[in-house]
């Protein structure tokens, strides 16, 4: 299996991506090809050990930033992102990983492998912790502008993840609102609710933000600007909790003595709730498979990245949409009024 990487991406480059490559290549026994500029990336393949790795470099010479725009994802015809994507299209890897801009990787996607056959827009699709075990937000940046179509296939797709890959069997369906019922949200969730109970998925109703962590719901259905709201209000409040945490354990001797004796239990918890564990958000509906890390993700998460790739390889997530989102279609024109 060879997995190809943005030795370019993530607010760090290739001091991170290639690392955290390197040991993914290791412990998932697999070839990597690390794309980009490629005497940055020699320079940093040096200086680490390669134990049993098995990587290749390719030569990108364009990067794309993280603040760069449309006009850049079409001008640089040789970025690290496009010709990793290309690679995939190619048949010359089996999956893509990026840490780099998410924009970027979103429509490079789309324009060079395209989209499943029946799937009106992929989506991205990220698993969250929660007090039940994981929970799959869909969609969390891909698409800010939705019709209830669109939300509805997300549902399906995210339906065929859990699946696929935890084993889920019937997975709950909700509904991102302002309220549970029925009655509340924008034309956009009222109509989708509709959809969504009509429709042959195990669909719960609404929920709301709070609700994300509890559990209550296996995939929480929401258009890109609003999941994507959410999640980084959660990554901001998880760092700020730690954050506080660790300046009232520094002011008294009590405190202190209570945290040594908490810190084994409360490491577990953090390890729950550190989006490196996760590895990143899978681009679901294109005809490949893509996985987009966090900017700021460190070696870990850019190994766990790459893990992620190879079990959506092995598992063949993407084939089971393409068969199942034809049929489902159908089922929901059927039950639909």
């Amino acid at each position: 299996m060879k997995i190809a990487v943005d030795a370019m991406g993530g607010d760090f480059g290739p001091r991170i991506t290639v690392a955290g490559s390197l040991r993914a290549s290791q412990d998932f026994d697999i070839d990597v090809l690390l794309v980009g500029v490629e005497s940055l990336i020699r320079k940093e393949y040096e200086r680490l050990p390669q134990g049993r790795s098995r990587v290749t470099i390719v030569n990108a010479p364009e990067a794309i930033g993280m603040g760069e725009g449309l006009l850049s994802f079409r001008k640089k015809k040789a970025s690290s992102i496009r010709v990793g994507v290309q690679l995939v299209k190619d048949g010359q890897a089996d999956a893509f990983v990026s840490m780099g801009n998410t924009g970027a990787v979103v429509y490079m996607s789309r324009d060079v492998l395209g989209s499943l056959r029946g799937v009106d827009r992929p989506a991205l699709a990220l698993l969250v912790p929660s007090v039940r075990g994981l929970t799959l937000l869909i969609d969390v940046g891909a698409n800010a502008n939705c019709q209830p179509h669109n939300l509805v296939q997300f549902a399906i797709m995210g339906k065929i993840f859990m699946e696929t890959i935890l084993g889920q069997a019937g997975p709950r369906i909700g509904l991102m609102s302002i309220g549970e019922e029925k009655s509340k949200g924008n034309d956009l969730v009222r109509e989708t609710f509709d959809r969504l109970q009509a429709s042959p998925l195990n669909f719960i109703g609404n929920v709301e933000g709070k609700d994300l962590f509890s559990g209550v719901a296996d995939v929480v259905v929401s258009d890109g600007f609003t999941g994507n709201v959410a999640l980084k209000v959660s990554e901001g409040l998880v760092e700020s909790v730690l954050s506080m945490a660790r300046h009232e354990v520094t002011k008294n001797l009590v405190a202190k003595l209570g945290y040594m004796l908490m810190k084994r239990h409360l490491k577990k918890i953090y390890r729950k709730v550190d989006y490196s564990e996760y590895g990143g958000a899978q681009l679901l509906g294109v005809n490949g498979v893509c996985i987009i890390g966090h900017g700021r993700s460190n070696a870990v998460a850019v190994r766990n990245a790459i893990g992620r790739a190879r079990e959506f390889v092995m598992t063949k997530v993407q084939d089971r949409i393409q068969a199942e989102i034809l049929g489902y279609e159908q089922a929901l024109q059927g039950a639909c009024p």
